[in-house]
């Protein structure tokens, strides 16, 4: 069901919107656990160290995946506000046709420098194999990932989060028994789990197209103002697509660098590290998909003319996402072992020393992070894209330059995770500023527009 996010009060209507989003990015973040959970307990450490390795390489096919997602969502979200639906459905082919373009270039770069790449990040040879077999078959399910991710984004701008989430549900869980499938009954091993999640996400991302497209027919726009493919709706979702993208991509560039100074340490680093951030990536991706939400409640209340709202929603975001991390907050700083337990059968020493460590020191920053992602929704959403990226690139060249420099002290592996609070701190005071004066000149001018048109007495 489509829902308008610029009527009700701010908060009831963000919670309402953006609970079925949390739920949604749990299950699809079942996917990547699910995979490292078995490879970890039916296979072994070194299964699980291969999983996690290629996992950072994944991540820059998902950055564009996000470009992608968040450019069409924040279009179409303003387009919905204003009731313009020819504008919206234009926008939607012309999404459709750029990823599949995009899509063409990725799988090509993808199959002929993906085993390249790993050497590049110094993989150890014996897990060499594994890491290129499943980056290999992730690469054929991208148009399943892309095409769903876009799909995602137009329910969104809809206002519409429950449909993605049964689909996510459903798909999701049947991705752990396949993955049990795959690797225990029929014996594939690293190859079978990536063949399991490239089944289960083509056969939700079917469904998806399927209904977002009987969803938009029902939308009234006379046919003749829809358009196949429009130059100009292509720039303004490259406006909102491409910071977006190159923002992931850096996170994802930023991250391989890691990897790369988490392998010099052994497999024993490597394994807890992939455990550890697997747990650390779902409180993260949490955010960021709540967040997501934000922006379309930001560009559906801009398209509607209604920027005092924002104000409103960006108070009630922050509460939102610090209720929701804290459980995650107190279950990864006191029982964290617990979880690695679930990643490792029987692991080493190092390995969960190293898991421990890094939750131990993020879990406190889940009250700090939310200041940041809920602003940059509200940026975001307003197509403040350059105030956006000066926040994300801050944080980003922080964490790297500084993993590096403290990986080499006495610290070891440790500086590399102090590097992330230190991060998110500056990053967030940064994103708190740009959001307070950005915001406040959109109220503000808004507030003088509506005095100017009050009528005299």
């Amino acid at each position: 069901m489509n829902r308008d996010l610029t009527v009700g009060r701010p908060q009831r209507v963000l919670w309402r919107f953006c609970l079925p989003l949390f739920a949604s990015v749990i299950f699809q973040q079942l996917y990547n656990i699910a995979d490292s959970l078995i490879a970890g307990k039916l296979i072994g450490e070194s299964a699980l160290a291969a999983v996690g390795n290629s996992y950072e390489v994944t991540l820059i096919f998902i950055a564009f995946a996000f470009g992608c997602n968040i450019g069409c969502s924040v279009i179409v979200s303003r387009f919905f506000g204003a009731k313009e639906y020819s504008k919206l459905k234009t926008a939607v082919h012309t999404a459709m046709l750029a990823a599949a373009c995009l899509l063409a270039v990725l799988m090509t770069l993808g199959i002929l420098f993906s085993k390249p790449l790993l050497r590049l990040i110094s993989t150890p040879e014996h897990i060499l194999a594994d890491s290129a077999a499943y980056l290999d078959i992730y690469i054929l399910g991208l148009p399943f990932m892309f095409f769903y991710n876009i799909s995602n984004g137009i329910f969104s701008a809809l206002g519409d989060s429950k449909t993605p989430f049964i689909f996510l549900a459903c798909s999701s869980t049947a991705n752990v028994f396949a993955d049990i499938l795959f690797v225990k009954v029929f014996g594939l091993g690293v190859p079978g789990v990536a063949w399991a999640t490239l089944i289960c996400q083509g056969i939700s991302c079917c469904l998806a197209l399927l209904f977002v497209f009987r969803r938009l027919n029902k939308l009234p726009a006379e046919r003749s103002e829809v358009r196949a493919f429009s130059f100009g709706m292509l720039r303004s979702l490259v406006y909102v697509a491409v910071p977006s993208t190159i923002q992931q991509s850096f996170v994802s560039v930023g991250n391989i660098i890691i990897q790369r100074v988490i392998n010099g340490f052994g497999e024993g680093t490597i394994a807890g590290y992939a455990a550890a951030i697997k747990l650390n990536n779902l409180v993260i991706t949490s955010f960021s998909t709540c967040c997501q939400g934000i922006s379309n409640y930001t560009a559906q209340n801009l398209g509607a003319g209604k920027p005092e709202r924002l104000p409103l929603g960006y108070s009630a975001g922050i509460r939102m996402l610090w209720l929701l991390g804290l459980p995650f907050a107190l279950l990864y700083f006191f029982t964290g072992r617990t979880f690695l337990g679930f990643f490792m059968e029987a692991p080493s020493a190092e390995a969960l020393k190293t898991g421990v460590t890094l939750l131990r020191i993020l879990a406190p920053f889940y009250f700090v992070i939310p200041l940041k992602m809920v602003g940059d929704g509200v940026l975001r959403g307003a197509g403040l894209m350059r105030y956006f990226m000066i926040g994300t690139f801050t944080d980003l060249v922080l964490r790297v330059v500084l993993a590096i420099i403290l990986s080499k002290t006495s610290l070891g592996s440790t500086g590399i995770w102090i590097a992330w609070p230190i991060g998110w701190c500056i990053a967030t005071l940064m994103v708190f500023i740009f959001y307070k004066r950005k915001v406040g000149e959109l109220t503000e001018g808004a507030a003088g527009t509506e005095g100017r048109n009050r009528p005299s007495t």
